[in-house]
């Protein structure tokens, strides 16, 4: 079996408001992290562009590759990969939380978004892995496995991991498959050394992820500052333009897309920006529907590593009010590279300043209904963008 990457990150379904306390209960609680991918499905592409190809001839060595998927190590997680294609390669791969204590209600839940994703992409095969203890992983993997069956999906492994341990599921041979688990260790396997040197990084856990997104500390007070100066440059074009007889907002714009457009720029050529006042002044300017919306258009797949350098530095140089924008643009360049763990993190953090951010949302929801990276195509060509707005 090979395997291609599609780190991910999925939210739960989303539950329409009630008062009702399984939905609120739901809501308290993310059920995924999907990754979700429809990249050629012939090698793992790393983050470097090298492309890897990596045979899993094992539980363990499957479990040593789930890391390098999501882009983190899990824990009390059930983890579904996706398996196509005649040599059975891992197509898709996602995440969701395990409940603890067990709750029937978010394990049909689960099972049911399962068989969504994989139904509707046409994955004929999966694995279903738990990581924790036995009792949890057993009342949401099994319903998963009876639901994937039940849509005609051919489940190959149930597994699960805790204290450094597989446990196979679905077999009760003790000469195989020891009651006791066979003991593995998913940093030194082959398997995720070779993708670790394709460039495959893998943080602790997925907070670790989310605090990528966090300002370093100390910066908010030079962050404020720098914000307030970025606020008063833009004072001062109003008032130029006023002077001048110009429309204020067509000129804030037009000073927007420019810093943006060369900052994009520097990104591609391989620069990057420290300075905090600059940072501070690019999230300040993307507030701005016409500038962020430039920018989007400018979102071109092939440069997703740039752009999310970029977008990273923004958000973690922005004040909070002004990290929506950046962070709704990160969220969609880990769509488009298929990251669906960055996605759902970045949009999560834009929701966290703005819960009713509509950029933020949509690009959420389509993560969250397991759109592939297909999916995630530019809204509109610059001239476009510019012509709405005229």
């Amino acid at each position: 079996m090979t395997h291609q990457q599609s780190p991910g990150d999925l939210p739960p379904p989303a539950d329409s408001p009630s008062a009702d306390a399984r939905s609120a209960r739901r809501r308290r609680r993310p059920l995924s992290d999907t990754p979700v991918g429809d990249r050629p499905a012939d090698d793992f592409v790393a983050a470097s562009p090298a492309a890897v190809r990596v045979s899993l001839a094992s539980p363990v060595s499957v479990l040593a590759i789930v890391p390098s998927l999501l882009g983190f190590h899990p824990s009390q997680s059930l983890v579904v990969l996706g398996v196509s294609g005649p040599r059975q390669r891992v197509s898709l791969t996602f995440r969701y939380d395990l409940p603890d204590p067990p709750d029937a209600e978010l394990a049909a839940d689960i099972a049911a978004h399962a068989c969504e994703v994989l139904t509707r992409e046409a994955i004929p095969a999966a694995i279903v892995i738990g990581y924790g203890a036995a009792d949890p992983v057993a009342a949401s993997a099994l319903p998963v496995v009876a639901a994937l069956l039940h849509a005609g999906v051919d489940v190959l492994e149930i597994l699960r991991a805790e204290g450094g341990r597989c446990f196979m599921l679905n077999c009760q041979n003790p000469g195989c498959c020891p009651p006791e688990g066979i003991p593995f260790d998913p940093c030194s396997h082959p398997a995720a050394a070779a993708l670790s040197k394709a460039g495959a990084d893998v943080l602790p856990d997925r907070a670790a992820l989310a605090r990528t997104l966090q300002p370093p500390p100390g910066t908010a007070r030079p962050t404020r500052q720098a914000t307030s100066r970025a606020l008063r440059r833009l004072d001062r074009l109003v008032v130029t333009a006023r002077s001048g007889g110009l429309d204020p907002a067509a000129a804030l714009a037009d000073a927007g897309r420019t810093v943006v457009r060369a900052a994009i720029r520097q990104y591609r050529s391989g620069g990057s920006i420290e300075d905090r006042s600059q940072l501070a002044f690019l999230a300040v300017v993307l507030a701005g529907l016409r500038v962020r919306d430039d920018a989007w258009a400018q979102m071109d797949p092939r440069q997703a590593g740039p752009h999310t350098a970029l977008w990273t530095d923004i958000v973690t140089g922005a004040a909070p009010e002004f990290v929506p924008a950046p962070a709704s643009l990160l969220a969609f360049t880990a769509w488009q590279a298929g990251d669906g763990a960055l996605a759902n993190v970045a949009a999560e953090r834009a929701l966290a300043a703005d819960p009713a951010y509509s950029m933020a949302l949509l690009i959420g929801g389509a993560v969250q209904a397991g759109l592939p990276p297909s999916a995630a195509r530019l809204p509109m060509t610059q001239d476009e963008v510019a012509a709405s707005y005229d």
